[in-house]
């Protein structure tokens, strides 16, 4: 059983074209979530998979390896559907599907999602969250929200508040990291799936995954991660590596 790290990235993204490449302490996006995907112990590769030259070129460019897929995919998911299919990576394989746009995330965390996978066989989908408690993160509908049963399966996710703490007190919520490792097999059959009504209504891909029924394991983290999602947050992550990169 592999375990391989993909990195959907492309360029055209409607608010923040070119992100993959823009620089973040003078090294692209793109070479920081990379370079952070190689210190996971378990990976037996890395790949950025994008639709676009520039991209391509540019993981060559600091040694990393790209593969090149189409461009009309509607998701990450799709993309990374095709990657492991060009990577003829085997049905019961295991991929990571790593945000293009998360520079920082605890290099352990990938090695604890892939451990549910190796440890469950009936396991097809893990992902992360992280309690939260500031009000204002929680009320960003950037921050998607979920809850989950007792066994860690996921309930629902939501950009809304979620759950609605109706008598106060002290309120607190999980926040979805979108880190996702998905067995092969169930990651083909995925991205065919028709898209449901609650992800038509959030624009959350993980909810067609409940709406037909498979289950989402969750795994709690206590580490930092950082997004960018639009061009300020550049500044916050470069404040953050130069605080924390050793010098």
């Amino acid at each position: 059983m592999q375990i391989v790290a993909i990195i959907p990235a492309r360029f055209g993204s409607t608010r923040f074209p070119g992100k993959p490449l823009a620089l973040i302490l003078g090294k692209p996006l793109i070479q920081w979530t990379y370079e952070q995907a190689l210190e996971v112990k378990d990976l037996d590769g890395v790949w950025v998979a994008t639709d676009d030259g520039r991209i391509r070129d540019c993981v060559a460019s600091f040694g990393g390896r790209a593969v090149m897929t189409r461009e009309d995919h509607p998701s990450g998911s799709d993309r990374l559907a095709e990657a492991a299919g060009l990577l003829h990576l085997a049905p019961e394989d295991i991929v990571v599907n790593i945000q293009g746009d998360q520079p920082v995330f605890p290099p352990d965390l990938i090695s604890q999602l892939a451990t549910v996978l190796r440890r469950d066989p009936e396991v097809v989908m893990v992902t992360p969250v992280k309690r939260i408690s500031d009000p204002a993160t929680a009320a960003n509908p950037n921050t998607v929200k979920v809850v989950f049963d007792r066994a860690g399966r996921a309930l629902y996710f939501s950009r809304s508040l979620l759950p609605f703490w109706r008598d106060g007190g002290h309120p607190f919520y999980y926040r979805h990291i979108g880190i996702y490792a998905y067995r092969v097999q169930f990651l083909q059959e995925f991205v065919h799936l028709p898209v449901g009504r609650w992800e038509t209504a959030e624009k959350l891909e993980q909810l067609r995954a409940l709406e037909h029924g498979f289950a989402i394991h969750v795994v709690e983290t206590q580490g930092d991660t950082r997004e960018v999602d639009s061009p300020k947050d550049l500044k916050q992550v470069a404040n953050f590596l130069r605080i924390c990169s050793p010098a």
